[in-house]
């Protein structure tokens, strides 16, 4: 059995998986029509005093677009300070968040680990020393570290793209950060070169006990996380037509093997790669064309056994660190294997992260999946359970002392990718305001998308008034209407917070649901997100 992945397949995947896809249309900074409905009479929301201004003439004249007339639109606008309500329309009627979501789902590891919480990720000598051999296992015991290393630049903080490497396969122009995937597994090996082992006699196992992958949650977190569980293939062009591409992948690993058979096509072509992937994802193959003078083509492919991959990782990096391993690379994860506990034991390595605060930067910025439902999993760590449903009560406690009302949010997932979750708009301006009135505020705020300037809204806006004064969190619901051959929208939506100067912020929200493109032609769908984009602009404008 063969899985293949290219940049078409998204158009046949259910709206969860295809919730990111508006988050990078908000980056194109197009204009255009878009389908979507009504435009409902602002009414103002129980909250506040009541009063709703009129809104600017421009969002008007964006929401009566006849493309919209099937929509329905939902639009909340705050003082946080006086509660005065600014705009406001449908705000406590339910909407699908998309990534939105993951304003709760960040929010809760946020404030429960705490900003400054480093994952501690060890490795620990099971068995005898007998000098410079170790008669017996090492232990890699992961914790859930979304990156161990393969995104820390020199100064600590985490790397990112507007377009991140996970969503190579469904849109173009993905790209990967400079840093080496397997830097923390590489400092790991040299620490227990440093410890004075040159050999191990057993084996070396991952302990992934932290807890269990829950396949409800797509993409599903793993205790042990290296590259987001991916494998990255970047296809360049050759000097001249019908030259072969050049390959290159990462991170490297056995029993990993990638063959290409992309050849350059004269400039001006489209480029098209595919990948195909063995059913173990061990044997990738890479079919398609590519451009002369084309930037180059990013794709993706499934590392099926997470444990098993960073097993062979570390042994193979413990060899370049002068390390002998008895036991070979290729295999399975031999966890049966592993003690009980680590009691007594020597621990030769320790792989320390960035402080926490890090990672939900670089979930929120490129609305990264596997981070927001890894986010569920650690909330249930924190309540001593394996299972990752079990974080879900540990949410609801952090949103009641929040002061969001429950009742206003369903979610099943952390990225807001399951088709039960929905959001009010009233529910997303909560969250944001309790943000307001801590000591994290300004570091929240800026872990969003920032308009014009970082993130997935990074090119968008680039030179309108509102450009780096739009803090904001993108999302979406989008899928293939195979009855008339044109893209669904279950919901755009966006949220967050406009700089009114003098160190002031309202908080917004603004979303759309039941729009549709006139094809399945993807540029529908950045029109709408547009409009979206256009909408926050005009609110921080006025």
């Amino acid at each position: 059995m063969v899985r293949g992945t290219n940049a078409p397949s998204w158009r046949r995947r259910a709206g969860a998986g295809c919730a990111a896809l508006l988050l990078v249309a908000l980056t194109s900074g197009t204009s255009g029509a878009a389908a979507v409905g009504a435009t409902p009479t602002p009414t103002p929301t129980p909250s506040g005093d009541g009063s709703s201004a009129p809104l600017d003439p421009r969002i008007t004249e964006i929401m009566r677009k006849p493309e919209y007339r099937n929509a329905q639109w939902g639009l909340l606008q705050t003082d946080p300070d006086t509660g005065r309500v600014v705009h406001s329309a449908f705000p406590g009627q339910f909407f699908i968040p998309g990534s939105t979501a993951k304003l709760f789902s960040v929010s809760a590891p946020w404030k429960t680990l705490g900003s400054d919480h480093r994952f501690e990720t060890p490795l620990y000598a099971v068995g005898e020393r007998r000098g410079a051999t170790l008669d017996g296992d090492l232990a890699l015991v992961a914790q859930g570290d979304l990156t161990l290393g393969g995104r820390t630049r020199p100064d600590g903080t985490v790397a990112f793209t507007s377009l991140d490497h996970t969503y190579a396969n469904d849109v173009p122009g993905a790209t990967l950060t400079p840093q080496d995937p397997l830097a923390g597994i590489d400092q790991l090996a040299r620490q227990v070169r440093r410890s004075g082992i040159t050999r191990v006699a057993g084996n070396v196992i991952v302990d992934e006990r932290l807890f269990a992958p829950d396949p409800e949650l797509v993409p599903t977190p793993t205790p042990l996380i290296i590259n987001d569980n991916l494998i990255d293939l970047l296809s360049t062009p050759g000097d001249r037509a019908d030259a072969p591409a050049r390959l290159d992948w990462r991170p490297k690993a056995a029993p990993y093997r990638v063959t290409s058979t992309v050849k350059t096509v004269a400039a001006g072509k489209p480029s098209a790669v595919t990948a195909t992937a063995s059913e173990n994802g061990t044997r990738i193959q890479l079919s398609g064309t590519v451009a002369v003078g084309a930037a180059p083509v990013l794709r993706v492919s499934p590392i099926a056994d997470p444990a098993a991959f960073g097993r062979a990782a570390l042994i193979e990096a413990l060899e370049r660190a002068g390390v002998h391993v008895g036991a070979a690379p290729t295999g399975p994860n031999p966890a049966a294997a592993l003690p009980a506990d680590y009691d007594g034991r020597s621990r030769v390595a320790l792989y320390t992260s960035p402080p926490y605060a890090e990672y939900a930067k670089l979930i929120l910025k490129v609305s990264h999946n596997l981070g927001a439902n890894l986010g569920i999993c650690l909330l249930a760590v924190t309540a001593r359970s394996h299972d990752c449903m079990d974080g879900f009560p540990v949410l609801a406690t952090f949103l009641d002392g929040a002061g969001v009302d429950r009742a206003q949010v369903q979610l099943l997932d952390g990225r807001g990718g399951n088709p039960v979750d929905r959001s009010t708009p009233q529910a997303e301006a909560q969250m944001l305001t309790y943000w307001m009135h801590t000591p994290d505020a300004r570091r929240f705020r800026e872990a969003l998308p920032v308009l014009g300037v970082d993130g997935l809204l990074a090119d968008n806006c680039r030179d309108c008034p509102a450009r780096g004064k739009v803090f904001a969190k993108t999302g979406a619901a989008v899928g293939l209407d195979a009855l008339n051959n044109r893209l669904g929208v279950g919901a755009i939506t966006i949220a967050g917070y406009l700089d009114k100067g003098a160190g002031h912020y309202d908080v917004f929200y603004a979303g759309v649901t039941g729009a549709s493109t006139p094809t399945t032609d993807p540029s529908g769908i950045l029109s709408i997100a547009n409009d979206l984009a256009m909408i926050a602009a005009h609110l921080q404008e006025r």
